[in-house]
């Protein structure tokens, strides 16, 4: 099993889901919601006034459980998307020791 963990913007989480939602690999997700601290670019397109007031931009992160062979495709499926995740996120791809039920 891999854990695919993604941090995106907020304003396209509604977006993502639905991408999410049409990839045969993803049988589930689970968002939850994270701020952005850093410097901040009046140039980058993601920012908005209000972040640049309040200091940080709100982003989701996203865990998506998938079976080591379908990882390459759910990556390969959002870089290829619409909903907005290029260039507005970072991922990392962890092996997961063990899963279950409690």
């Amino acid at each position: 099993m891999k854990n695919l963990v993604m941090i995106v913007h907020a304003e396209i989480q509604q977006r993502l889901a639905d991408e999410l939602r049409t990839l045969p690999q993803v049988a589930g997700f689970t968002f939850m919601h994270v701020e952005g601290h850093g410097p901040q670019s009046r140039h980058d397109p993601s920012v908005s006034a209000r972040d640049l007031v309040v200091g940080y931009t709100p982003h989701v992160r996203v865990y998506i459980l998938l079976a080591d062979e379908d990882a390459g495709a759910v990556l390969a499926a959002l870089r290829a998307s619409h909903c907005g995740v290029a260039g507005r996120g970072v991922y990392w791809l962890t092996s997961v020791v063990e899963h279950g039920r409690l």
